[in-house]
């Protein structure tokens, strides 16, 4: 079989490695030279090309691939990018790399079904929620771009995105909402998060809702606050 494996740190030159080994053809991609040139004894062949360039990954054999692995950990928002990038150019399997819960949450809303989970936490990520209670979690996709998790603000609620005017209002994007409910869990009752999915318009607001935000992080907690 063959596999694209995007993202050649620690995890995607071992999985890249291991893929060679067991018989699979495997295409290793980072935009680190260093980290090319030390896989390509070791792997069937390696590329080294920014994973955000839409020009650069179309020349990649994408539609003759069993499967696309973005196994970039250390950047976030490069791995979220190139995933969308992915999911916009039809690969018909992309296995994501998750290393937050709003990662995942991300992931769920743009239908991807299949992840791999070997990270933990950031230090940055829990800064950022214990500055501001309501925020729930975030990440960086640049110096200027984050994506936050927060609760819907009392004000907003019962209100649909159209009347809430978000985008307008505060130069942010809803990308999905999250709701919270009471759930058993391994027998257990827990709160049970569920993604409705791409945001809407029409979608209403209600309390204990979260909102996952793309913007500027002082636009984000003007809106919360």
């Amino acid at each position: 079989m063959k596999y694209i494996v995007l993202g050649l740190g620690n995890f995607g030159k071992a999985l890249s490695i291991r893929l060679t080994a067991l018989g699979h053809e495997v295409i290793g991609v980072d935009r680190d030279m260093t980290k090319v040139e030390n896989l390509k004894e070791k792997i069937t062949h390696t590329v080294c090309l920014n994973t955000t360039d839409r020009d650069a990954v179309s020349a990649l054999p994408l539609y003759d691939s069993d499967a696309v692995i973005v196994a970039i950990g250390e950047d976030e928002g490069a791995s979220l990018l190139t995933t969308a990038l992915l999911k916009q150019l039809k690969v018909k399997r992309i296995i994501g790399r998750v290393v937050s819960e709003l990662q995942l949450t991300v992931l769920e809303a743009m239908q991807i079904d299949e992840y791999i989970r070997p990270e933990t936490e950031s230090a940055e990520r829990l800064a950022v929620r214990l500055d501001n209670v309501d925020i729930v979690d975030s990440f960086k996709i640049s110096e200027k771009y984050s994506i936050v998790e927060a609760v819907v603000p009392e004000r907003y609620i019962g209100k649909t995105l159209r009347e809430a005017d978000l985008t307008n209002a505060y130069k942010v994007i809803v990308l999905t909402t999250i709701k919270q409910r009471k759930g058993n869990v391994e027998g257990t009752t827990s709160t049970v998060k569920e993604v409705t999915g791409i945001a809407k318009s029409t979608t209403i607001l209600e309390e204990g809702d979260i909102l996952v935000l793309f913007g500027e992080l002082n636009n984000i907690n003007k809106l919360i606050k």
